[in-house]
């Protein structure tokens, strides 16, 4: 196993002295805990470090490996442009991850650089670990937009790369944990920044990855954490290893979670196959859900699975209620895989003969054509829930007085731009937050005259 120790590690700026002054006293169980690791490292002598950080560039659907032979960084985004740092690249080991992701269908590779300079999510780490120990190669990666699951199959190529080249390798997971835990913080507080924290810290001090995979991505999003996705390809490298874990401090004295644990790899352990395990839970969650499927989301769901494994377009079932063969109806067709939306697309007037047919048209719309994801492939369908909204017919109002967020959708126009939001969504809670949000997704400007129109939906979900 090349993988020789695996860390979580924060990585508040303010920590580093030149930075802080004085303020990283406010700090000392982290700084402690730094230090540990340091330690720990400097004794095992690893000959590459890999910093998984969410502070360099990310993409939706591509894992970023930075490019070129090293690169250099300081920490004048923080007034601190004396402190700077340094990385030599393993680009030996970068081959061969590149190689191994993309063997599996896994977009990785050095594409797409924007800023070669090191960020913080390696620097803060990288400050402590050369006060202990610095005859080491690096490598700095980023975690993608892709789910889970894709963050735990680049973890074990990680780890298989490391082993495949013969590198004594240590993961360093960069990220803090909710950033929302303090009312006199800078993100303020919500309730579910301390639950995230404390399911997260809870599975970090048990090596609980399953755990970890069954976090819920709107509990993340409202939590306002950095930390998950590279977590997750820390807990890939860890796959099928009984590990010795250890959290060796936690603390939030500035509104956000700081956490620091540890990994040592034991031996092999065939029971820790967590990705197989959450793959089965997913699968068996998606089936209960879909036994309570509406004919609305019944339809939808046969009319993309009949595209994608038979091709062509679902004929219209004969065995519908009236309402949907008689009826005419703008309809939005909702993908989402293991809580995640994989694909939305709808009309917001009528394009075909009933709702049936509408149905049918948009749920391969939104599992093939919505630009913002891959198309849906046929392993992903039963993994898949769906949700049907029908939208009553827009009504032209004079003021967003006129508007709840909660009842009424929004459609906002501007010349030829317009652009659409659904009511009751999650994290949008005033009416002026789904206008900014709809004049947003049409390209209009903040301080453009636009036409408000409402709608009704009936949800099917």
């Amino acid at each position: 196993m090349s993988i020789l120790r695996a860390y979580v590690l924060p990585h508040p700026p303010l920590a580093v002295p030149g930075v802080g002054r004085g303020d990283e006293n406010k700090i000392q169980a982290t700084l402690a805990a730094f230090d540990e690791v340091a330690k720990e490292i400097a004794e095992i002598v690893p000959e590459t470090i890999i910093f998984i950080t969410p502070h360099n560039v990310v993409y939706s659907d591509y894992f970023h490996i930075s490019p070129g032979k090293g690169a250099k960084g300081d920490f004048s985004r923080f007034n601190a442009p004396d402190v700077r740092l340094e990385a030599e690249y393993n680009t030996g080991l970068a081959d061969e991850i590149e190689h191994l992701a993309v063997a599996i269908g896994l977009p990785a590779g050095r594409q797409g650089e924007r800023d070669s300079k090191l960020d913080h999510g390696v620097m803060v780490p990288m400050w402590f670990i050369n006060r202990r120990y610095t005859n080491y190669r690096a490598l700095r990666i980023s975690p993608s937009g892709m789910d889970a699951s894709e963050h735990y199959r680049f973890g074990k190529c990680i780890a298989e790369a490391a082993e495949s080249v013969g590198c004594k390798t240590v993961l360093v997971a960069s990220g803090d944990l909710s950033h929302k835990l303090s009312a006199d913080g800078p993100y303020g507080f919500v309730p579910e920044g301390t639950v995230f924290d404390n399911l997260l810290t809870t599975a970090l001090s048990k090596a609980d990855f399953l755990s970890v995979f069954t976090i819920p991505d709107d509990l993340r999003e409202q939590a306002a954490e950095c930390g998950y996705n590279s977590v997750m390809i820390m807990a890939g490298c860890l796959d099928r290893q009984r590990v010795d874990p250890k959290l060796y401090s936690y603390e939030c004295p500035f509104g956000v979670g700081y956490a620091v644990a540890g990994f040592v790899p034991i031996e092999p352990d065939e029971s820790r196959n967590f990705l197989e395990q959450y793959s089965m839970l997913a699968l068996s969650e998606a089936r209960e859900r879909q036994s309570f499927e509406d004919t609305y989301q019944a339809i939808a769901r046969q009319s993309l699975e009949h595209t994608v494994k038979n091709g062509g377009k679902l004929p219209l079932p004969g065995d519908l209620p009236d309402e949907m063969l008689i009826n005419k109806a703008g309809a939005f067709v909702s993908l989402h895989k293991n809580g995640r939306l994989r694909g939305c697309v709808g009309t917001i007037a009528p394009t075909t003969k009933n709702i049936a047919s509408e149905i049918i048209q948009n749920a391969v719309s939104a599992g093939l054509h919505d630009n913002r994801f891959e198309p849906v492939t046929a392993s992903e369908l039963p993994l898949l829930t769906y949700k049907v909204d029908i939208l009553s017919a827009p009504e032209v109002i004079g003021s967003p007085k006129q508007l709840d967020v909660k009842r009424y959708g929004v459609i906002v126009s501007s010349g030829h731009k317009r652009g659409l939001l659904l009511p009751n969504l999650n994290g949008i809670d005033t009416v002026e937050e789904q206008i900014a949000i709809a004049r947003q997704k049409a390209g209009i400007s903040e301080n453009a005259d636009v036409k408000l129109e409402r709608f009704e939906v009936t949800r099917h979900e």
